[in-house]
């Protein structure tokens, strides 16, 4: 379930995905089919208990189940067919019990987002920056969304040392829209790409702090921003918690970005940041009547 958000009416790029138009604060739900994923650290690998997280998910108020068959971290490799099998039956399980909800799958490879476009997906989240050009070819050949998000030029499941950018939101900026460009010369519908300037995937704290800050200008293209911050390591870092410590950290975040234009949020704990953004709605809602009055 949507809520209005700060931005509705700052007449941006429209979001539709799924057949849903996504108008206000959307909430996007994790779920990872990794054995190692950084935050639950594999409580919803296998089959059954990944399904049964998207359906809580739901329940919740998540508007996006986003899949997730490779961690984005360092660690073993996973091969193409692997991811194959732990996303593409997954996603056609989500779409068969709740037709309504929008799939979206975390992914960089395009013989990926073929298979899970033809189980049903709606969404192919690229979060590593375009390093395999022919996911965007994907997203056009089947009518489906694309997230065009900002990795500084990493290849995936690296971190990265001592990188450094003279102006890192001008960076994001640039390569996001012009991501979102090429989406839509390819046949990507422009009411179904997202941009994200993708925290901590190629930036140190310093980075994914400024983004946050300056989140207004990556609006202010008028592409629908999408943002993954949750429980991440710039959070930990900038108050010294771990991971299981940061989810006030998250919310701050998320409320912050929900004020700045930020559009979807892809979070672990659905039900908290369904509240945070109901909130920060319902403030900027508050806002509105007073200077109406």
């Amino acid at each position: 379930m949507t809520t209005a958000g700060p931005e509705d009416s700052a007449g941006g790029v429209p979001l539709r995905l799924g057949g849903r138009a996504l108008d206000g604060l959307t909430v996007m739900a994790v779920v990872n089919r990794t054995p190692d994923s950084f935050f639950d650290r594999g409580a919803t690998y296998g089959f059954d208990a990944a399904l049964a997280a998207a359906g809580k998910a739901v329940a919740e108020g998540a508007d996006i189940i986003d899949i997730g068959g490779v961690k984005a971290g360092p660690g073993e490799e996973v091969g193409v067919d692997e991811e194959l099998r732990r996303v593409v039956d997954l996603v056609a399980a989500v779409r068969e019990h709740h037709p309504d909800v929008v799939i979206s799958v975390d992914t960089w490879r395009a013989e990926v987002g073929e298979a899970v476009a033809e189980a049903g997906a709606d969404l192919l989240n690229d979060t590593w920056g375009g390093v395999d050009p022919r996911l965007a070819e994907v997203a056009a050949a089947y009518g489906i969304g694309l997230v065009c998000a900002h990795a500084g030029g990493l290849g995936p499941r690296t971190r990265p040392h001592r990188i450094g950018y003279a102006d890192v939101v001008a960076d994001v900026v640039r390569h996001v829209t012009a991501e979102a460009e090429r989406a839509v010369s390819l046949g990507v519908r422009r009411d179904a790409i997202l941009i994200d300037p993708a925290h901590d995937f190629g930036k140190n704290t310093w980075h994914s702090l400024e983004i946050t800050r300056r989140l207004g200008e990556l609006a202010d293209t008028g592409w629908p921003v999408l943002v993954a911050v949750s429980n991440k390591d710039f959070i930990g870092e900038t108050l010294g918690q771990p991971v299981e410590k940061r989810g006030v950290g998250t919310m701050a975040v998320l409320g912050v970005s929900a004020w700045l234009g930020a559009r979807v949020f892809r979070v672990h704990d659905v039900a908290a940041a369904r509240r945070a953004l109901d909130a920060v709605a319902a403030q900027r809602a508050a806002g509105s009547r007073c200077r109406a009055r």
